[in-house]
């Protein structure tokens, strides 16, 4: 019996070894904690790309503490991160003073020739991020180059008075040398800045992070996380009540009420509208009288109060409370609504994701109006990555999509000119007015901030009468924390969930 019970204790442990949901310690911490105060994240949006920084996903890296740019966004304007400082050469060009003595995960140190590296490398990328697609014109958006032994200097083809806060976008990490490995696709294991070690990415389902020990933030309070990617709301809110996640991002507002004490929701206003996009290149949507009709039909739904149940603001415009200057009394201008032309059963294709659970609920509701008024309506719901493989090829007449106005640039001007531009990008509308881009470009030009507000209320107006998009709510983030669990980050700009303060017990 002796023995038996010996053989018991020893398989134990070995088991215990190896479930223990490590990523393993290379690069990491290995201490008395254990697996027991490792972090349990779970967020919404599975990565196709292995975390890269080139594309949607990015900010899962730097949700996740992995990678970080040389700039942040605070309160809508730039924050040391990578760089210290940045002063303003010429219209076209910065230079930006890099943070001493920080190393990336494999333990190179960061230099400036790693910054032009990682900001080449992303300037060449296919499509352009997001945060310098306005700044391309069909040259490279950015150039930098070493400027001694701790800077580098940034220019850009046209005047840019908002570079700093392109610079934060999550595209523009800097990364080590050795994620390129795959130059259209960087890998950030072990190739990071930030306070925790990416050591293995599970495909779509899940990652493991360690601490990192040479953080220049300081120490780490939790030894690592297990990261699950669960596309489904309810399913991230069940393993939440169950006490299997610490955190868990987007809880759908239907399951927020399940929730109860000593676990919480965190609700923290976000410059995000979900909107439907209405697509003018579309045999339908081309009419502006059908477009009108669609909008007649859709925008005085209760979104707000019956899908979100009042966790929601409804939508004024494309800009909602987590900007304030967008919604005080008197700010927008106004603007003449276009007369419907009744549908006589006009055929369009809706579409949206499933990766937000409010999402294909909102469908089903737009189309129960849309057919109402006189439409005949096929819907479709994919997981996300699907449905941005067909963005834009004309597969849909219409999309509901959750698009944030700060995520890129933290500048209102860089979002309109990505998504209501005739070249933008992430134009989802197919919205192209030679007017409107010269407003675009104007306020591009200029470093006043209040005349760069002005101008995107002025292009919001333009593009609502138009009815190239119906906004429905602007969005609160919805965060579960569970019990004991402290330091999660409340950022309005979606950038930051985990930190390096986070931790558990």
């Amino acid at each position: 019996m002796i023995r038996f019970a010996a053989v018991l204790t020893l398989l134990a442990l070995v088991l215990a070894g190896c479930f223990s949901g490590s990523g393993g310690v290379e690069g990491g911490v290995e201490g008395s904690e254990g697996t027991e105060s490792r972090l349990r994240v779970g967020l919404s949006f599975p990565p196709t790309s292995g975390l890269s920084p080139y594309g949607n996903e990015a900010t899962l890296a730097t949700r996740l503490g992995v990678t970080e740019p040389l700039v942040t966004l605070a309160a809508g304007g730039p924050e040391p991160a990578l760089a210290t400082a940045w002063t303003q050469l010429s219209p076209t060009s910065w230079r930006f003073t890099l943070r001493p003595g920080v190393a990336f995960h494999d333990g190179s140190p960061l230099t400036p020739e790693a910054v032009v590296n990682s900001l080449t490398r992303a300037a060449a990328a296919t499509p352009a991020p997001r945060a310098l697609a306005s700044l391309a014109e069909g040259r490279a958006p950015l150039t930098a180059r070493p400027d001694g032994p701790d800077a580098v200097v940034v220019t850009t083809p046209v005047p840019d008075p908002v570079l700093p806060q392109r610079l934060a976008s999550p595209e523009l990490v800097v990364l080590a040398a050795g994620a390129y490995a795959d130059p259209t696709r960087p890998s950030p294991v072990r190739a990071g800045t930030g306070p925790f070690v990416l050591t293995r990415v599970d495909g779509s389902t899940g990652a493991a992070l360690d601490a990192n020990p040479s953080s220049w933030r300081g120490p780490v309070a939790a030894p690592g996380i297990d990261a699950r990617f669960l596309t489904d709301g309810a399913a991230r809110t069940n393993a939440l009540r169950a006490g299997e996640l610490d955190v868990a991002e987007a809880i759908p507002a239907s399951q927020v009420a399940s929730i109860t004490a000593p676990q919480r929701v965190v609700g923290v206003p976000l410059p995000r509208s979900v909107a439907v996009y209405l697509d003018q290149r579309s045999p339908v949507f081309a009419d502006p009288g059908l477009r009108a009709a669609a909008r007649a039909a859709i925008a005085p739904i209760d979104v707000a109060g019956t899908i979100y149940e009042g966790r929601a603001d409804p939508a004024g415009g494309l800009f909602g409370p987590a900007t304030p200057w967008a919604v005080a009394p008197g700010a927008r201008p106004a603007h003449a609504d276009t007369p419907p032309t009744p549908p006589t059963g006009q055929r369009i294709r809706l579409a949206t994701y499933s990766d937000r659970a409010e999402l294909p609920e909102i469908a089903a509701a737009d189309a129960d109006a849309l057919r109402r008024a006189g439409f005949t309506v096929d819907v479709t719901v994919l997981e996300s990555s699907a449905f941005e493989a067909q963005l834009g090829t004309g597969t849909f007449d219409a999309v509901i999509v959750s698009r944030s106005q700060q995520l890129d640039t933290g500048d209102p001007i860089g979002y309109l000119t990505s998504d209501f531009s005739c070249a933008g990008g992430y134009n989802w509308a197919g919205y192209c007015d030679p007017a409107t881009d010269a407003v675009l470009a104007t306020a591009a030009q200029t470093s006043d901030v209040e005349a760069r507000r002005r101008a995107a209320l002025e292009v919001e107006a333009r593009v609502l009468a138009a009815d190239a998009v119906v906004p429905h709510v602007t969005e609160r983030a919805r965060i579960g924390v569970g019990a004991g669990v402290t330091g999660v980050a409340e950022d309005p700009n979606e950038q930051v969930l985990v930190t390096q303060e986070t931790r558990r017990g």
